[in-house]
């Protein structure tokens, strides 16, 4: 069937859906743009995403057409600002029901489909999209069919006997290159890979963190996939194994989607694969699905942060995947997962040398509403922890990721509005000297997994908390004596530290959104010696698994690192437990008593075996 022939059953008023991105009919809309005629007048086009090639701009400004849209993408941004296009905010979990309640009208439908199969049905290929629906509801359905596109698995089939009418396609579908990734934003994936645990449930889209994401998640475990797109990124990460699907709790065993985005390798890797199941948006998007998966983690790259919390997303013609329609169901669907969490993801520079974490982001448009979703926020400096935190809390942890020479006037300015102590302190040097390298991950009996870090300005609540948690002969046998209060002056003196005289490392269990401190210990280099001063001490309700063993050889090691060739210690008699973790060590002691207390000195440059 000619195009012509299709365009002829238009009439004007009449609101046509157009297929989503890569499942765009290209050939049908672009006859359709180019076209001339008295009944292809006063027309509505309707597509869920705009950031395919044939809906152009100019078309719109012909003033025959206008576009109604969900998602603010690529094409529609620029048309939105000069009011050529309608944007129709919506949250996409329920665009199926406002097409069902009359409330988006729907006169025509243009389709992408695949050749049919020898019993005469087709698949949608590169996206489920709302199609069911929109076939239920329109009285006039167009499928162009496209021999260059998948005949991808799921609520995809349709028999070609549902079409009123048929096209071939005359040009290839829609492919989207790849992103660069260049160091910053390979830093950032890896830093938000570190908080991603073994099988976790993850939302995934397009740009240079996703890109990067892949490869660094390439060495987890029963990984699963509930994603609005599927890319080539997604692909190599489920080549690599270490997508499962099997800790699902849906669609098991299955990555599931509703758009493929990507290249032609892609589109020839989903064809007949049954590994990958599209369904429709009301599944992917709809938050209490999403929270049938355990786990579920929602990585999203914003543009600002501010330090209370708030967030900026990209400018809508600059972003793919993060409209507040979609954002809302995804974060909604992290919150309801068990173990789930939402991170967001930012260079702290962006490309003209601003700082992305800010003091306020009053003044920048596109902000989340909701900005209590937010778990952790991540930059190529490091990890921020925000969920249940305070305002204070919040600011000293976003401050740590800032780049390094925007923190002074972070902390002054924080300081001036209130966020941060008036005594905060902070010491400029140690942004530039904080160890990530000694970061990793031990599991002790009863299978408890620590993960280990230095400390950081921001772990003063958490060690209060710590502090509070012990006994009275806990606190004598670490400080000498029977200190009862631990308050802000003390605790900021002791978590700021110069890691180039002190290094001090913690232990945290938990999730990656809600780690609590449970052990610390610390080095300090002696002022005129190859010396260092050792001290540690682990909850009471750890101890036993092998933790202060751990942190022991642990820091024995890094003093070795950093020039030390002896370890010094002073332990109160009565303290038999950690008279026997040194002991038990890899280096020759020496304990002289005085006055109740063993003071250690251990020799570095003589292993005991």
């Amino acid at each position: 069937m000619s195009t012509d022939k299709v365009l002829s059953k238009i009439a004007p008023g009449m609101h046509i859906f157009i297929g989503t991105g890569t499942a765009e009919p290209r050939t049908l809309v672009n006859a359709l743009m180019c076209a001339e005629g008295y009944n292809l007048e006063d027309l509505t086009l309707i597509q869920l995403v705009s950031f395919g090639d044939a809906v152009s701009y100019n078309a719109l400004e012909s003033h025959r057409y206008r576009l109604k849209t969900f998602f603010s993408g690529w094409v529609s941004a620029q048309a939105i600002t000069a009011g050529r296009v309608d944007l129709i905010p919506a949250r996409f979990s329920k665009v199926p029901l406002l097409m069902r309640d009359g409330l988006i009208p729907i006169d025509v439908a243009f389709l992408q489909i695949t050749p049919p199969n020898e019993n005469g049905y087709c698949s949608f290929g590169l996206g489920v999209d709302v199609a069911r629906r929109v076939m239920k509801q329109a009285g006039f359905v167009v499928a162009e069919i496209n021999e260059n596109i998948p005949f991808t698995l799921g609520d995809t089939f349709v028999h070609i006997d549902e079409f009123h009418m048929l096209v071939q396609a005359q040009v290839p579908p829609f492919y989207v290159p790849r992103y660069p990734v260049n160091n910053v934003f390979d830093k950032i994936a890896e830093n938000a890979a570190s908080v991603i645990e073994d099988g976790s449930c993850i939302a995934f889209s397009y740009g240079p963190i996703y890109e990067a994401l892949a490869r660094h998640l390439a060495k987890k475990k029963n990984l699963g996939i509930h994603t609005p797109f599927f890319t080539d990124a997604l692909m190599e990460l489920a080549e690599s194994g270490a997508v499962t699907n099997r800790e699902k709790g849906m669609f098991l065993g299955r990555s599931l989607t509703t758009y493929a985005l990507g290249s032609q390798k892609l589109m020839a890797w989903l064809d007949k694969n049954p590994m990958v199941e599209f369904q429709g948006i009301d599944k992917i998007f709809d938050p209490l699905q999403i929270g049938r998966n355990k786990k579920f983690v929602m990585v999203l790259p914003v543009r600002r942060v501010a330090l209370s919390g708030r967030v900026a997303i990209y400018a809508k013609s600059a972003n793919i995947s993060a409209d507040p329609g979609q954002i809302a169901d995804i974060l909604n669907g992290a919150e309801l997962s068990r173990g789930g969490y939402n991170i967001v993801a930012l260079p702290s520079r962006n490309k003209g040398g601003e700082p992305n974490i800010r003091l306020f982001i009053d003044d920048i448009p596109d902000q989340l509403s909701f900005p209590e979703c937010i778990d952790l926020v991540v930059t190529e400096y490091g990890v921020a922890h925000i969920r249940g935190r305070s305002l204070r809390e919040r600011a000293q942890a976003l401050i740590e990721i800032a780049h390094p020479e925007d923190r002074p006037g972070l902390v002054e300015g924080g300081k001036k509005e209130n966020l941060l102590y008036p005594d905060q302190m902070f010491i400029a040097d140690s942004a530039r000297f904080y160890p990530k390298e000694i970061e990793t991950t031990q599991t002790f009996k009863n299978n408890l997994q620590v993960r280990f870090r230095a400390i950081k300005p921001s772990d003063e609540e958490q060690m209060r908390r710590l502090f509070y948690r012990f006994s009275d002969d806990a606190i004598y046998y670490r400080y000498f004596a029977p200190i009862k209060a631990m308050p802000h002056a003390k605790m900021q003196a002791y978590v700021n530290v110069d890691y180039r005289e002190v290094l001090s490392v913690v232990g945290l269990v938990g999730e990656p959104g809600n780690q609590t401190i449970i052990a610390e210990a610390r080095i300090a280099k002696h002022p005129d010696k190859p010396f260092m001063d050792i001290a540690f001490v682990v909850d009471e309700a750890y101890q036993g698994l092998g933790i202060a063993s751990f942190l022991f050889k642990m820091l024995t090691r890094l003093a070795k690192e950093r020039g030390a060739v002896k370890i010094t210690a002073d332990v109160l008699s009565s303290n038999r437990a950690m008279l026997k973790v040194f002991e038990k060590g890899e280096y020759p002691l020496t304990a002289k008593l005085d006055g109740g207390a063993y003071a250690i000195s251990i020799d570095l440059t003589k292993p005991n075996r």
